[in-house]
């Protein structure tokens, strides 16, 4: 996100490429396969109280974390930077990710809802333009790219190789994903703790509770003991690595790379949920899948050369640089 520094604030110091290279890896190749965990979940626990669970299980389990490593003070933080977070819990886990779950459980297959997930960073560009602050042509014509290859494979291997969606799930799957976007863009702008892991904290629990509250408002009931073993391995792989590693990663990476880059997650998921699909679900890798992959790597590459850090210092007396977020 391009913004203009006060010239008296001090320039904010880029962080190691090999940091922001393996927060990518993490989100790009966990997330790619959290859809498939979500598709195993929904299968037998309600969607909300499910994904309620995950998320306040694992503000639970890094709030611990920090805890033990900084003490329970590193925690602390004023009722703004508290509604901060919970409105980005709200955009994120709960009108984001929660609808993912709905949208899954109404039918919508894994390597297709990650493929609709990818509307994220069209809607960021959008709203970076409406902004004001226009993206470089490159990151364009990357997006654009990207956007072609996501077309490319739902179009050319609909009802073949990844299957079809029911109307009404799409719809919701790409509310969701719009929200996402929105709350990825705006969190910049918001007040939030200084401490990205304090406020991945606080925004999973506001989601994980809005969650539960919203799933028991609706009549769903979480029963425990009707589960097997299964649907509690797929939970607990969204908790640990789908939130507390990959979200933490994601967040961290919000406030320390372009967003344009940041969101590149949504060009390469669908990837890997397509390739977990052959793998797992014994789903045929077509010529559509091959063409249709390879044009959106080709998209991500693209970004990520565009969106890199200049390297070249800026003169003084030149204005303050790019901070990234």
């Amino acid at each position: 996100m391009t913004q203009t520094m006060p010239a008296a604030a001090p320039a904010k110091v880029a962080p190691k490429l090999g940091l922001v290279v393996a927060a990518l890896g993490v989100v790009y190749v966990v997330w790619g396969s959290t859809y498939l965990g979500i598709r195993i979940v929904v299968e037998e626990a309600p969607p909300l109280q499910s994904m309620g669970l995950r998320y306040t299980c694992a503000a639970l389990v890094l709030g611990a974390i920090l805890a033990m490593r900084g003490g329970v003070r590193r925690l602390r933080v004023t009722r703004p930077e508290l509604m901060g977070a919970a409105f980005l819990g709200l955009m994120l886990p709960v009108l984001g990710n929660g609808m993912v779950s709905v949208g899954e459980d109404l039918g919508a297959p894994s390597g297709i809802t990650a493929l609709l997930i990818a509307v994220a960073p069209l809607m960021i560009t959008l709203f970076r333009t409406l902004d004001g602050d226009r993206p470089r042509g490159l990151s364009m014509f990357g997006v654009l790219l990207g956007f072609v290859g996501l077309a490319y494979l739902v179009l050319s291997g609909r009802g073949k190789d990844v299957g079809e969606v029911p109307i009404v799930a799409a719809g919701i799957i790409v509310f969701a994903s719009s929200c996402w976007a929105f709350g990825s863009w705006v969190q910049p702008r918001l007040r939030l703790p200084k401490d990205v892991f304090v406020t991945t904290v606080y925004e999973m629990l506001a989601g994980g509770l809005i969650l539960l509250g919203a799933g028991t408002a609706v009549g769903e009931r979480f029963s425990p003991t009707s589960y097997g073993p299964q649907t509690w391995l797929a939970l607990g792989y969204l908790v640990v690595f789908g939130s507390v590693v990959a979200f933490t990663s994601y967040v961290w990476l919000l406030a320390s790379a372009p967003i344009s880059l940041v969101a590149t997650y949504a060009y390469v998921n669908p990837v890997v949920a397509v390739f977990l699909g052959w793998l797992i679900l014994s789903e045929p890798i077509t010529g559509a899948v091959l063409v249709g992959g390879g044009i959106v790597v080709a998209a991500v590459a693209i970004v990520i050369t565009a969106e890199r850090p200049r390297r070249k210092p800026l003169p003084e007396s030149a204005q303050s640089p790019e901070r990234v977020a």
